[in-house]
């Protein structure tokens, strides 16, 4: 394998188009692409036992906002997500570490909702991603934009630049156009959506069309591809946890395609972060039915007024203010609510937590299986 040579102080403007030119049919490959598809389906099955998927499923992808951001070395603790999504108004005056991490989560589902709605991926459901997460109206990177990668203050010859991405007028545009009919054609050399989705995010964060925040767009692309190709339902995968456990390889392996040519290395990485990421959200799931149904036996058997909705309320996010208890039970009165909450926490169902004026109430079970 020779080292690809290009001057790393000019835009990488010969990155080639896709599907690449290369030979996939590589034994080692399709060994672990059998093991990541398996994963994959028994992950999508999975999903199908949730019931009212999309506020189980809004919870478990806040972990997923919460690993992608901090790859970026963006940094916010669970209690802060858990007060900001129990309560508008907190939210609205969290820290801007937290905003972040709430914005990925909107740009994840408004990238999933846009694709449900029109069956594409296009220009415009990625550039609305983009602006989510950055909370901006900019688009792509303008053409005399300065934009290079630099190695980190910590490492061998800080602020060297490692990488510099395509650049010029309408370069951006044309490229992001390859990528987009490569994602969109599902006859592609009849590549498998697994294969191409790792394809497909070398090339996005190779072509880095915006100023910032190209890592947690391409991240999201991943998962709203696998719902696009039928692969998941809904986008629940922990793959950013797996990143940022390996993200000097995910670095190196991605660096090795535009230095090496190495696809091989960087698919097998990628098909591995399947693996192991599908099989850990489906151990989530299964751990989170399981406490629910435990916990629906022990309270309804305690408390007569106890439900099924009401269980699955408390299992939607682990911190929960009384009022949406009392919305839920159509409870008028304060008292019967104090009398209620009272007697959940008697039970051990759930824990108060005071933070200055405000309480929340805690579901530790689902606290402990999210941790």
């Amino acid at each position: 394998m020779k080292e690809i040579k290009f001057d790393r102080t000019k835009p990488y403007n010969q990155l080639p188009k896709l599907p690449p030119n290369i030979q996939l049919f590589d034994i080692e490959i399709y060994k672990q692409w059998g093991i990541a598809s398996r994963k994959l389906a028994e992950l999508n099955k999975n999903l199908l036992r949730i019931p009212n998927s999309s506020m189980l499923v809004n919870t478990i992808t806040l972990q997923e906002a919460k690993k992608s951001t901090e790859i970026e070395n963006i940094f916010t603790t669970d209690d802060l997500l858990y007060k900001a999504i129990s309560d508008n108004n907190y939210e609205e005056n969290t820290d801007p570490a937290t905003k972040e991490v709430l914005r990925y989560r909107q740009a994840l589902w408004a990238g999933y909702n846009t694709i449900k709605e029109e069956g594409i991926i296009n220009e415009k459901t990625i550039i609305e991603i983009f602006q989510k997460i950055k909370d901006t109206k900019q688009t792509f990177r303008s053409p005399q934009s300065q934009v290079v990668i630099r190695r980190g203050q910590s490492e061998f010859r800080p602020g060297e630049i490692i990488y510099n991405p395509p650049r010029g007028i309408g370069v951006i545009e044309d490229k992001m156009n390859d990528l987009l009919k490569f994602l969109n054609n599902y006859n592609t050399e009849e590549l498998d959506p697994l294969l191409k989705m790792a394809i497909a995010h070398y090339q996005f964060e190779a072509i880095h069309p915006f100023f910032d925040g190209n890592g947690r767009s391409g991240r999201i692309l991943n998962l709203i591809y696998l719902v696009h190709s039928n692969l998941l339902s809904h986008p629940v995968l922990f793959m950013s946890n797996y990143i940022l456990k390996n993200k000097s390889d995910y670095y190196y392996n991605l660096s090795g395609v535009t230095n090496r040519g190495d696809w091989k290395s960087w698919i097998l990485f990628m098909l591995k972060a399947v693996e192991i990421t599908a099989e850990q959200t489906n151990n989530c799931i299964d751990d989170i039915l399981n406490q629910m149904d435990a916990t629906y036996s022990f309270a309804k058997e305690k408390l007569k007024w106890y439900s099924l909705e009401l269980n699955l309320l408390l299992f939607s996010q682990p911190y929960i203010k009384p009022n949406k208890i009392g919305e839920l039970l159509e409870i008028s009165s304060r008292t019967t609510l104090t009398k209620y909450m009272k007697e959940l926490i008697e039970l051990n169902i759930l824990s108060t937590k005071q933070s200055g004026k405000e309480v929340f109430y805690l579901n530790n079970e689902l606290l402990r299986i999210l941790s």
